[in-house]
């Protein structure tokens, strides 16, 4: 299955250029290449040692949930590396967002959804009557399955903040209520038309640019006039199908007609608004450093502590994919000093995580932040 994720995300400080590219691609060779395939397989296909990563993509994963996750198994991954004779290799931070895009393209990120109750949302909200899943129910309707938007994410956003206007006429003329969606309610319809044989193969296949032209675009199509105060706070640990339901709810209520955009537009102003807020995830900083100082990372990583950097005042940017790389570069060595000082090795739930990145952003954006 050919999974293809360009992820571009601009700097947390908002200076979009400042990019890191990730490739789910190259991900996919990762997960070979360093060895992780020897040990755990992706729903079959791999080792047998580890659990079946395939059958994980249901607990919900955020970025930092999955960083939690890869950290708390850590100890037990070198031991059985260690056992087997099996090199590390490395896993640089452009190298981690590789990976992480590779398990975004695995839906580890998507909100777990039921083929049946997609097929019921499919008929209830009246897709159906317009849409074939198979073919087409007339000479002007689409045929859903195999439309590219179904694996697209992109895409599918775009189809469905442009497809509003006609839906909207045609509901008016049929005398039929707005379906608003829930992000539950779109991912059930996903694994249902994911599920048909037109596009059980198809994979997930997302391209987010720099952004660079977000900003001009979302004023110049009129979102800004509604929106001065910007989106990408509320945009913070949405998926981009939850962003989808969210501009298909809303389309409605509008004003104005909404304005079309293209795949590309669409594209650059989510890149704009949501590409760098993603990986980050959603943390509170205050609740960030008790969770440092608890967890025994103030005992080296604070000024006058030791050798160790003090990771607030280096200035960077962490992420989910970031805290992974600096595991797999120092983790080893920092397992031993913990032993030799006699500190158990920490384990952190997905938020203990997701509020330890945020404080450690903090020094950039001034100290006790909240992130939400």
């Amino acid at each position: 299955m050919t999974r293809a994720f360009w992820l571009i995300l601009a700097s947390a400080a908002g200076v979009h250029g400042a990019s890191l590219a990730a490739d789910s691609a190259r991900g996919t060779r990762l997960f070979e290449t360093l060895s992780c395939v020897q040990c755990h397989s992706i729903n079959g296909s791999g080792g047998k040692v580890g659990p079946d990563l395939g059958r994980r993509i249901d607990r919900a994963f955020t970025p930092a949930t999955l960083a939690a996750t890869m950290w708390n198994h850590a100890p037990a991954m070198w031991s059985a590396m260690k056992e087997r004779s099996v090199q590390a290799g490395n896993l640089d931070e452009q190298a981690a967002m590789d990976l992480f895009a590779y398990f975004y393209s695995a839906h580890f990120f998507d909100r777990l959804g039921d083929a049946g109750r997609g097929k019921q949302a499919f008929n209830a909200d009246h897709c159906v009557e317009c849409h074939g899943v198979t073919g087409s129910k007339g000479s002007e309707e689409k045929t859903v399955v195999p439309l590219p938007a179904v694996g697209r994410p992109i895409e599918l956003v775009d189809a469905m903040w442009n497809h509003a206007a006609t839906m909207k006429a045609e509901f008016a003329k049929r005398k039929l209520k707005w379906p608003e969606l829930t992000s539950q309610d779109l991912a059930d319809i996903l694994v249902y038309l994911r599920n048909q044989p037109a596009t059980r193969e198809q994979g997930v296949e997302l391209e987010i640019t720099a952004g660079s032209n977000g900003a001009a675009l979302f004023a110049s199509k009129g979102c800004q006039a509604c929106h001065a105060g910007g989106l990408g706070a509320k945009l913070k640990g949405k998926t981009l199908e939850d962003i989808a339901v969210d501009m298909w709810n809303h389309a409605p209520k509008m004003a104005a007609s909404a304005p079309e955009l293209s795949t590309g537009e669409m594209r650059e102003i989510l890149s704009y608004l949501w590409a760098e807020q993603f990986f980050e995830d959603s943390g509170n900083a205050s609740a960030g450093e008790r969770v440092f100082v608890a967890k025994q990372c103030a005992s080296c990583h604070k000024e006058g502590s030791g050798p160790a950097p003090n990771l607030v005042r280096l200035g960077k940017t962490y992420t989910g994919a970031t805290m992974v790389s600096a595991l797999w570069h120092h983790g080893p060595t920092m397992l031993n000093d913990m032993k030799a000082k006699g500190i158990a090795w920490p384990r952190f739930e997905g938020q203990e995580m997701a509020n330890l990145i945020a404080y450690l952003n903090s020094g950039s954006r001034g100290a006790g932040a909240k992130v939400k």
